[in-house]
């Protein structure tokens, strides 16, 4: 028997609990019969499991909450706001309950008028009724309310419960991390599928010892006499052999590779397992938006998009903590009265949309209101009122006002709510672009709305594509971005590579042969004939046709960033790893469209342009080697000076990317060799690293007066921290 009686329990709860949070969000904003039958189901479903393991009251609040909605099940108006308050407080309750059950949490204090069930499933049927008589005498015997009408009647049961009653699930909760059960379910079909394709290999066992019985027969035959009946035997028997061994070769060849592609799938959706999808963010946010309406007195609705994207859970939990805060802003700051939206022309109902989209690694959350957009004049008298802006001064511009919102504690709003007036929320998105490495930035139109973009890199990202192979290397494209492919004859594909185009359903798209973009500047062999497959790749509006040797198949597979320290061709966007554990291509298709824009046709891109020589300035013979292997490996080309007065000869005779010199050397030292390149018009503008093995601050602050753009120590020497300055101060 199981030690914990609740676990599954627990799960199913969760599943449950989220279904019906999402349900009387969306009851409350499209009404049907439909959906209050399915939350009904979803309702009488958790009650029912609730009483199994005896949690009572799970059970009692699932039972209150049916009441609320059997009488709507043939009407298909909306609930009134009463009823949908109550819905809310008990989906509320259920929700602590049920976080309360997991492992090391707190369990919360039953209220005070909870013993007596009946008078509060007799609340909520008043409630229901909408008769504020009835929720008057069901509440007085536990409350001693009063209320003058159906929403006060509301108000009164809120009230009553906001003591005693168990916390409501925190706003700010991330979504659990959990698999859902379809996607458990997808592995477990994927792992026997793979289970069923070792059947040949287990009845290969008979096969493989009827060919060993063989062999020994013809060894046989060959070891007696060498008559003509026995050699014609002998041949007879060696042929039947090879075909055997042919036959059963070919079936065990088969075998492995689709053994192989199906464990390629398992591990994919083993992987995925470990990431959440987006929409699992949409509930808490779509509730947010409809408590700070109905705060303010608004009619707004929310709009979640791009919620099949799966990412990291840490990534998503931040992003979600922001996101919190902006769509809360968007309707206390963004949208209008009812009366004032009617009077501009618009819809009196708000909206307010989270779009969620893949840009490469990285992961963009856009959050888009149809309001008034910021008031910029509300924001500069906040600034200059607080000191960050002078009185009179110069107009600092749209966007610098809009990053002084970013900064934090600037609010236009009047009076300080629950939901607004602090002026911290904006904040709360840059402080998560910071954390992660990312971006936030902010687009406001007078009279039509604001968007805020949260850009965030990702982790891990989990996407289906499809695999391809050019000049021997296999990549994948990202499913969601391929059109369609098309076969090429061999005269299509030589054109499409003289010309940069390719003929397609009436236009004349872009074509990048994929061998040439992964490897610029350097020859390949490609396959004879051309490319044999053009993918047609659309991201940002426009599509380019990708030319490839040859399609492998598709599957599912997690993405991970590049190591920053590998630079990498403009249109690779991440890698996977194969059953191998080697890393595979993934290609990013908003760097395929850029870089087709940039080869813009014909038969060879533009030559790159050279990048300029690094002078390494030393007197150690050793650190003047180390560092020119160091570079050269990277790709640089090094010159070297053995003295500072050599190294300004040099300098001045040829044009360079890059000065890294020594500091301590005879005669001209590296404070006054980079003094004097400073002080030269034509050398000026030529970045100087000091590499030496002073390390103390005056040494440093010195370096800075004289020009040096870095300072590395040779004691703490990190191959990768110089060459991040240099590719910092280098152009490409």
């Amino acid at each position: 028997m199981s030690q914990d009686p609740l676990r599954y329990f627990r799960v199913e709860a969760r599943e449950l609990v989220d279904q019906i949070s999402a349900g009387v969000l969306d009851l409350d904003q499209r009404p049907g019969t439909e959906l209050v039958a399915r939350l009904l189901r979803f309702a009488h479903t958790l009650k029912g499991a609730a009483r199994v393991v005896r949690q009572q009251e799970i059970a009692d609040r699932a039972h209150a909450f049916e009441e609320v909605l059997v009488p709507h099940r043939a009407d298909d108006g909306p609930l009134p706001a009463a009823e949908m308050r109550e819905l809310l407080r008990l989906n509320d309750e259920i929700e602590a309950y049920v976080a309360a059950l997991e492992p090391g949490a707190e369990a919360p204090a039953p209220p005070a008028d909870h013993a007596p069930q009946p008078a509060a499933a007799e609340r909520a049927r008043a409630v229901a009724a909408g008769t504020a008589e009835q929720a008057g005498a069901a509440e007085h015997a536990g409350a001693a309310e009063h209320a003058g009408t159906a929403e006060q009647a509301g108000a009164a049961g809120r009230a009553g419960a906001a003591g005693p009653a168990p916390p409501a699930a925190p706003a700010e909760a991330v979504p659990a991390a959990r698999a859902a059960t379809a996607d458990v379910d997808d592995l477990l079909d994927a792992v026997g599928e793979a289970h069923a394709r070792f059947a040949p290999l287990r009845t290969g066992n008979a096969a493989l010892d009827r060919l060993r019985r063989a062999a020994e027969t013809l060894a046989d035959q060959l070891r007696a006499g060498r008559t003509a009946e026995q050699t014609a035997t002998a041949r007879a028997s060696a042929v039947r052999l090879a075909a055997d061994l042919g036959t059963f070769g070919r079936q065990l060849v088969d075998t492995v590779e689709q053994v192989e592609r199906e464990l390629d799938e398992v591990r994919g959706r083993a992987e995925r397992l470990r990431l959440v999808a987006a929409s699992s963010i949409f509930t808490a946010l779509r509730r947010a938006v409809r408590d700070a309406a109905e705060a303010q007195g608004r009619r707004v609705r929310f709009d979640g998009r791009g919620g099949d994207l799966r990412m990291d859970p840490h990534v998503l939990g931040l992003a979600s903590s922001a996101l919190l805060h902006i769509v809360r802003n968007a309707v206390v700051h963004g949208i209008e009265p009812e009366a004032d939206r009617l009077a501009a022309g618009k819809p009196a109902e708000g909206t307010v949309t989270v779009a969620v989209e893949r840009r490469g690694s990285y992961a963009a959350f856009l959050c888009t209101d149809d309001g008034r957009g910021f008031d910029l004049a509300a924001v500069r008298r906040t600034a200059e009122a607080r000191g960050l802006l002078m009185p009179g001064s110069t107009d600092p511009g749209e966007q610098a006002l809009l990053d002084l919102v970013l900064r934090g504690g600037i609010s236009t709003s009047p009076t300080v709510t629950e939901v607004a007036g602090r002026g911290i929320g904006m904040d709360v998105a840059r402080d998560v672009a910071d954390q992660l490495g990312g971006d936030v930035r902010v687009r406001t139109a007078t009279g039509r709305g604001t968007t805020v973009e949260l850009v965030l890199p990702l982790a891990l990202l989990s996407l289906h594509g499809l695999i391809v192979e050019a000049a021997g290397s296999v990549a994948t494209v990202p499913l969601d971005s391929v059109r369609t492919c098309v076969r090429l004859r061999p005269e299509q594909a030589a054109t499409a590579v003289v010309t940069g185009k390719l003929a397609h359903d009436g236009e004349a798209l872009p074509f990048l042969p994929l061998a040439r973009a992964l490897y610029a500047g350097t020859t390949v062999d490609q396959e004879e004939g051309g490319p044999g497959v053009a993918v047609v790749v659309a991201a940002d509006g426009r599509s380019v046709a990708v030319g490839v040797d040859r399609l492998a198949g598709t599957s599912t597979l997690v993405v991970r960033p590049l190591p920053e320290l590998a630079p990498a061709a403009p249109v690779i966007g991440g890698v996977s790893m194969d059953l191998d554990g080697n890393p595979r291509l993934v290609l990013d298709a908003h760097g395929v469209v850029a870089e087709a824009a940039r080869v813009g046709g014909g038969a060879a891109p533009a030559e790159p342009a050279p990048r300029l020589p690094i002078l390494v300035v030393d007197d150690s013979l050793t650190t003047r080697m180390l560092e020119r292997s160091i570079l050269e490996s990277a790709g640089y080309e090094v010159d070297l000076a053995a003295s500072g007065e050599e190294g300004l000869d040099k300098a001045r005779s040829r044009r360079y990317g890059l000065y890294l010199t020594d500091i301590d050397m005879p005669g001209i030292d590296g404070f006054t060799f980079v003094a004097e390149t400073r002080a030269d018009p034509e050398l000026a503008g030529v970045p100087a690293i000091l590499v030496s093995s002073r390390a103390s601050a005056e040494d440093r602050a010195r370096g800075a007066a004289v020009g040096a753009a870095a300072y590395v120590v040779k004691g703490e020497f990190n191959q990768e921290e110089l060459l991040a300055h240099i590719r910092r101060l280098v152009p490409a």
